[in-house]
């Protein structure tokens, strides 16, 4: 098999076992009336979430698939490490977004949290009944797809959320940035009020065992 194929057949292969858990789950409840999850009980299931490890595959906005381990910590702290050939970090640590590139001895490109759509779910207190922050509240099938954005910056782009119930669990979700792309991150199964290390979520720290300054410093 040419390597391109086999690497999108792999790719394909690592969606279907990560999205195998939510189609189950829709086709066992598929004969049942379709209940839309409040946004009372979303803000809830997401103001719950403490520290959580999982698995993820990433659709890019060019289609390719990319794949690593997401871990949060709220409020405001994430981490996702991707899997080799890439092996890009991607953290926050509350305040700054911080991009490691391994393949670079510059300092991370840095933003802030705040100007992304992550943001929404990572702030201390998640209230998706804000006024105009949700823009769409859907059903799909059993799942429920909420797009939301900041009210006040709807230029920092969007996220839908994708959630199915009893019990509520968030399975996706889809980032449309202020140029209209969309990355997809589809989760594996969540390891919840795990114990993580500070470390993780210190980008100072990881600028200097890369051997690089904080551009901000």
């Amino acid at each position: 098999m040419h390597a391109a194929a086999r690497n999108a057949y792999i790719g394909i292969m690592r969606i279907l076992a990560l999205a195998a858990p939510l189609l189950a789950f829709v086709l066992a409840a598929a004969p049942v009336q379709a209940e839309k999850l409040s946004l009372a009980e979303l803000s809830r299931y997401l103001n719950g979430l403490g520290t959580v490890e999982a698995e993820f595959t990433q659709i890019n906005p060019d289609g390719t698939l990319v794949t690593g381990t997401i871990r949060i910590n709220r409020p405001g702290k994430v981490r996702f490490e991707y899997a080799p050939p890439d092996r890009t970090v991607v953290m926050a640590d509350g305040q700054q977004v911080a991009i490691f590139d391994p393949k670079s001895n510059q300092p991370p490109e840095q933003y802030p949290l705040r100007r992304t759509p992550l943001h929404l779910i990572l702030a201390p207190n998640v209230n998706l009944g804000t006024a105009r922050m949700v823009v769409a509240h859907t059903e799909e099938g059993p799942a429920t797809r909420v797009t939301a954005q900041d009210p006040e910056h709807p230029e920092y782009g969007r996220i839908d959320l994708v959630f199915t119930p009893r019990p509520t669990e968030l399975r996706q979700w889809i980032i449309t940035d202020d140029g209209g792309n969309q990355t997809t991150m589809i989760l594996g199964e969540m390891k919840k009020g795990i114990g993580l290390s500070a470390r993780l979520f210190d980008i100072d720290a990881e600028a200097q065992s890369r051997g690089v300054v904080r551009a901000d410093r």
